[in-house]
């Protein structure tokens, strides 16, 4: 056969599934994740143009946490700053490999102290100076706000207190039936 007399397929008379509708194209809160991580970002390129080799912005709050309190245990520093503990054993190991922090022995066998290297404490006034910059920027750019972000979160806390964030979704899927 020649091209001109190729045979044709008849139309498939199944019609096409609708879409399905992308639940995630929505969101209430993804803004405000997206500018944290721009926010973030501007902070990383601060360390970039200095350079502050080897620091990940996301160490800092730690690095000035031990240089205000000294070692502490992972436990310890977790608390201080609000995080699980395997997420900060995870970030201690990077900090520890990129040299900023070591551990020492605790009070006993088990446990373990992260104190800050010699190179930590050679950059730390550097970073409270960056840390109070961004607090300032960021004083700054709320000023210019007709409602504070920071007044925000504390709104949203109380309400949470009131009522948590998973009691609030649970009762929603409870309704959905296709949760169930």
């Amino acid at each position: 056969m020649t091209e001109d007399h190729a045979p044709t397929t008849p139309p498939d008379p199944t019609p096409a599934p609708p879409p399905v509708e992308d639940p995630s194209e929505r969101s209430l809160w993804r803004p405000l994740r997206l500018l944290q991580d721009a926010i973030e970002a501007d902070i990383a390129r601060v360390y970039a143009e200095a350079p502050v080799e080897g620091l990940r912005s996301s160490f800092v709050l730690e690095l000035l946490r031990l240089h205000a309190r000294g070692p502490m245990t992972i436990t310890e520093l977790a608390e201080s700053v609000r995080r699980t503990h395997s997420a900060l054993s995870q970030k201690v190991a990077a900090m520890r490999r990129a040299g900023w922090v070591e551990t020492l022995p605790g009070e006993d066998a088990r446990s373990k102290k992260v104190a800050l290297t010699p190179k930590a404490r050679e950059v730390v006034g550097r970073l409270a100076a960056e840390w109070e910059a961004t607090e300032a920027a960021l004083a700054e750019l709320e000023a210019e706000l007709p409602y504070p972000l920071s007044r925000v979160v504390e709104d949203v806390e109380r309400a949470l207190a009131r009522r948590s964030f998973h009691d609030r979704i649970t009762a929603r899927l409870a309704q959905d039936p296709r949760w169930h």
